[in-house]
């Protein structure tokens, strides 16, 4: 194993903030169920209130639209499922849902069980091949049938790509409707402006490991009129929308991460343009047969996420670029999920219109608060020996070798 480890892969999870892990282990120390009517349940239960004003002010929105979950894919869950359910159940003609063709597996499984379990319709908004989804789109499938929309739902970043969507302009459409407006912002958190006061999303899913919180909470921005149907029951906490004891810890730290990812994003999205173009730059330089994958202009960070550099490698597969890099000291991710043990192409590139055998052959690589020069450094000198050595196995085993 190499002495120093670079890691690339902040789209996954991001190492956690000093703060955070102060103010976790500073609650943990004391006892207390922010249910609880007693002292300590009362002192728990003023952390939380505190730690959701908190987030509210730095994202714009009010204290009750907050609902804290265990993270992103909790929320998106409940966004999508119990939205579907309560605008079906106040007229059953609206069944369809309208969502993007790139979205997170966390959104496209859980339209997949309304459809295969409660008959619901879907539209897929497809992007362009930048990875953006039009908002004439948006309007074209809602002209096309009104009265039976009960959700659009479109990712304010793509985790994948890093493309940054017209948020503000697509909500602006279903509103336009009288139709919900889900995004996913987990990715964006942190990395461009997210300033909820000045965009018209009726929910908004955030976690926290992406922003170095802690793992295991995450929150539902769900606007006063939104009822979403609950998925799980119990106590009723969190405005009946989301059962059970809150992690009063894990909500301190968040509150301390959402406060540091809000102050400081401006300046973190400046440095991270910088590494992400010296990346992009450096990899084309060394192979210019490798492609990025949607919309990048250096020094952009407002249309494409500052710390996504998507790659395509021609004449290899992404896993074998991985597992190189891997042993080289370099970790990353792949472009492709693996479903049941056997790789699959990225759902996001087949859907921006690139074909399967490109679609294989990709990198995401990442970036976060602790990267540096040096991460870029790794990088580029581990790359062309992996990448030699991908396309010699490639090449082997479709029986073109030698």
């Amino acid at each position: 194993m190499p002495d120093q480890l670079t890691y690339l892969d902040h789209a996954a999870t991001t190492p956690v903030l000093p703060e955070v892990i102060a103010a976790v282990a500073e609650e943990m120390a004391r006892l207390g169920n922010p249910s609880s009517l007693h002292t300590t349940g009362r002192a728990a239960r003023r952390v939380v209130e505190e730690s959701r004003e908190s987030i509210a002010e730095h994202l714009g929105c009010r204290p009750s639209e907050i609902v804290f979950t265990s993270g992103g894919t909790e929320s998106d869950n409940v966004a999508i499922k119990g939205t579907w359910l309560a605008r079906t159940t106040a007229d059953p003609q609206r069944t369809r849902i309208l969502v993007s063709g790139i979205e997170h597996h966390a959104v496209l499984d859980s339209v997949e069980y309304l459809v295969k379990g409660h008959d619901a319709q879907v539209t897929f908004l497809e992007p362009g091949t930048d990875g953006v989804v039009q908002p004439d789109t948006v309007r074209a499938a809602l002209e096309a049938d009104p009265t039976s929309a009960a959700l659009v739902s479109v990712m304010w970043a793509n985790n994948e790509v890093g493309t940054v969507q017209p948020v503000a302009e697509i909500g602006a459409v279903a509103r336009e409707f009288g139709v919900p407006f889900h995004t996913d912002a987990v990715q964006a958190l942190g990395q461009v402006p997210l300033a909820l006061d000045e965009h018209p999303a009726d929910l908004v899913t955030l976690t926290g490991h992406k922003i170095g919180g802690p793992l295991g909470v995450g929150l539902l921005v769900a606007g006063r009129d939104q009822q979403p149907v609950p998925l799980s029951h119990g106590g009723g906490q969190e405005r009946q929308i989301r059962s059970g004891t809150l992690d009063t810890p894990a909500i301190a730290g968040l509150a301390v991460a959402v406060r540091h990812a809000v102050t400081h994003q401006a300046e973190l999205a400046t440095r991270l343009v910088t590494l992400r173009d010296r990346l992009i730059e450096g990899a084309l330089a060394l192979d210019p047969s490798i492609e990025v994958t949607g919309a990048w202009t250096p020094g952009d960070g407002i249309h494409r996420l500052p710390a996504n550099a998507h790659l395509r490698v021609p004449g290899c597969d992404g896993d074998s670029l991985l597992y190189l890099l891997d042993a080289a000291g370099v970790q990353c991710s792949t472009g492709s999920a693996c479903q049941a043990g056997v790789p699959q192409p990225s759902h996001v590139l087949l859907a921006m219109g690139i074909d399967e055998a490109d679609a294989r052959g990709a990198l995401r690589l990442s970036l976060g608060h602790t990267s540096t020069e040096a991460d870029v450094d790794a990088f580029l000198a581990a790359l062309p020996a992996a990448v030699e050595r991908a396309r010699r196995a490639r090449a082997a085993s479709t029986g073109r070798a030698g």
